[in-house]
């Protein structure tokens, strides 16, 4: 049988997880979350999380700066140790690179993982560098701790839950689309280049909404909320219903999507890359953490949906009623 008839995630499932079950000891959180979780007291726990980049899948090297690839390969596990709510602590860095790769690229590379490692006080300690035959291949991992009482797992969502996420979808999705379709860069699809090219993790609004006791599952979106949401419904044993007019988009996306014939639903939904959190809020105190939520980041918590009890799933509503055959998310394989 092919990997590709069980995806990315049936991989995960059917033959990596089952293989290590009985080894993960009681309390430690292991495959299946955003990051693994290691209790080292009461009161704390370890966090760990690793990611990878291949080139001509996850980038193209003549359409990304040296810079920007390197502050994206840091950003994307940081936006893992951002979605448990913990604090970073440090990285290590893997990377393969072809011989004839310049010296100066490995600089350029350098000093974009270097800027976002000194803003967010993470520094790199570690890692490892080989040859490749021909394409660049980035390996991050990033340590972490948090409170063990504040962690937000991906099974903790409950039903009634308001669905949120803490900055537009779609911008990332709609800066590819400008890089693959070769468009002319202006001001406006220069912004949605920015948030493709170099995402900026949400670190401070995982930490900050962790310590609220109505936030009960967390996840980044880095698949599209069509596959990250079902990540947390399917843990959680409930079903999610999305209403897509409270879809954040931005002004720059939307207008591209006139101007272009994009379609700028699906690229919310399925488009991916946009590191933005989602997150699931008791009913009761949504008001009081978004407004809580607006008065310290000055800007808003999204409401774009609620849980309920049933088979796993998302129904997505348009003007009260059901839209289907929407793309729900990237799946490697």
């Amino acid at each position: 049988m092919k990997i590709s008839k069980i995806g990315e995630f049936g991989l995960i499932e059917q033959v990596i997880a089952p293989e290590f079950k009985e080894l993960v000891k009681k309390h430690v959180t292991g495959i299946g979350d955003d990051c693994s979780i290691i209790p080292i007291s009461q009161e704390k726990a370890h966090l760990f999380t690793t990611d990878m980049l291949v080139e001509n899948t996850h980038f193209l090297r003549n359409k990304i700066a040296a810079y920007q690839l390197g502050f994206k390969s840091l950003a994307v596990n940081l936006s893992d140790i951002a979605a448990m709510g913990g604090q970073p602590l440090a990285s290590y860095l893997s990377i393969g690179l072809p011989k004839d790769m310049e010296v100066e690229w490995m600089e350029e590379f350098m000093r974009g993982y270097k800027d976002l490692s000194e803003d967010e006080e993470v520094p790199l300690l570690g890692g490892d560098t080989t040859s490749s035959r021909d394409a660049i291949v980035i390996n991050v991992g990033v340590t972490g701790e948090m409170a063990r009482a504040n962690i937000k797992r991906r099974s903790d969502a409950r039903p009634g839950d308001i669905v949120c996420v803490t900055g537009n979808l779609g911008d990332s999705a709609g800066g590819l689309q400008v890089i693959l379709d070769e468009l002319p860069e202006d001001q406006v699809s220069g912004r949605l280049l920015d948030q493709h090219l170099t995402p900026y993790p949400h670190v401070s609004e995982g930490l900050w909404l962790a310590r609220n006791q109505g936030v009960h599952a967390m996840i980044d979106v880095s698949d599209g909320i069509g596959s990250d949401l079902q990540h947390i419904l399917k843990a959680s044993g409930l079903k999610g219903h999305i209403n897509l007019e409270q879809l954040p988009m931005s002004l720059e996306l939307q207008q591209q999507a006139r101007i272009y014939n994009w379609n700028p639903l699906e690229l919310a939904i399925s488009g991916g890359e946009d590191y933005v959190l989602l997150v699931t809020i008791h009913p009761d105190q949504f008001d009081q953490t978004a407004a809580s939520f607006r008065k310290h980041f000055n800007r808003e918590l999204y409401p774009i949906g609620h849980l309920d009890r049933g088979e796993p799933g998302i129904t997505y509503l348009k003007d009260q009623k059901e839209v289907r055959d929407l793309k729900e998310g990237y799946q490697h394989f």
